[in-house]
């Protein structure tokens, strides 16, 4: 399928948009990628999400890729991540919005569903925890280890230094080197990523996010607001290799979402839509038509 690129005016930005589907649908599905992706990510779930009749958007984030990326930490504050949610439903003028999100897309979801700056109809959430258990884990020295990334980005210009070494082989580590099946980041893949960060500022909007959360008190602002208890149907899917956030940090999430429907996929990594497209569209497809949503069967590691 062949993707349109639009250019969406939203929440005092410029964002390149990729999209696909009937482009008068009133039903809108908004993708939300995750860190150190884009648009790209999301490629395989589109064509599925247009021919269940959704006008498909899948937005290069703030500061990604080709979206305009505003030059201080506090253009990246959460609150300003949820208005960009806010400002692409409303430029979409749809009625009807599925929010699909993974990683750091995925905390912007969260968080969205949660604050109900728009209605939602339903929302997907792929490897990355909701805010209330994940705190719970953030205690134990196991989720300590795999989260030691988040407290070194918040360190100045080291880390993108760092990255950009050996022509951002670190971003075709963070890809490959935590795949499970390996297959499915051939070098035509990943070269889309490392494109993307070497954009000029890309590295510092996108680690900025991790800087505003965490430096810029985000995290505590969202914090002291609570966790209200999510209304809208939520598919939760967690690739179970997941090298930077433990299962553990999934279990009891449905004290947080009333109505939830989750699915492990064993043998899968952290990139779980992208290394597991045909189980995750699968179960896309029945839960979006009202249908059992299938369980995933564990898969032999590739490569």
């Amino acid at each position: 399928m062949d993707f349109r690129h639009e250019r969406v005016a939203a929440n005092g930005i410029e964002f390149h948009v990729a999209s696909c589907g009937d482009p008068q649908s009133e039903r809108l599905a908004l993708l939300l990628h995750g860190f150190p992706e884009c648009w790209y990510s999301w490629r395989l779930q589109m064509p599925v999400l247009a021919e269940l009749g959704y006008r498909v958007w899948a937005p290069d984030l703030r500061g990604y890729g080709e979206t305009e990326r505003p030059p201080h930490l506090r253009d990246y504050a959460i609150e300003k991540l949820l208005d960009d949610v806010a400002g692409l439903i409303d430029a979409s003028g749809a009625r009807e919005v599925v929010l699909v999100a993974h990683d750091w897309g995925a905390v912007i979801a969260w968080y969205f569903a949660m604050r109900r700056l728009r209605p939602l109809d339903r929302l997907v959430i792929m490897n990355l925890p909701h805010p209330g258990p994940f705190e719970k884990v953030l205690r134990s020295w196991k989720q300590v280890r795999k989260s030691w990334y988040a407290a070194f980005f918040q360190v100045p210009r080291l880390p993108e230094a760092l990255l950009r070494a050996n022509d951002y082989r670190a971003i075709r580590e963070a890809f490959v080197g935590a795949a499970i099946d390996k297959s499915r980041f051939p070098d035509e893949v990943v070269q889309v990523y490392r494109e993307a960060a070497a954009r000029p500022g890309a590295l510092t909007a996108m680690l900025n996010y991790y800087r505003a959360l965490v430096r810029g008190g985000g995290g505590d602002r969202q914090r002291a607001l609570g966790y209200p208890v999510i209304d809208v149907p939520t598919l939760m899917i967690w690739g179970e290799e997941d090298v930077a956030l433990s299962i553990e940090s999934t279990y009891g999430t449905e004290r947080w979402v009333r109505d939830l429907t989750l699915r492990y996929l064993p043998g899968v990594s952290h990139w779980v839509q992208q290394e597991a497209p045909e189980t995750v569209n699968a179960m896309l497809r029945a839960w979006l038509r009202g249908e059992t949503v299938p369980e995933a069967t564990p898969v032999r590691a590739v490569g």
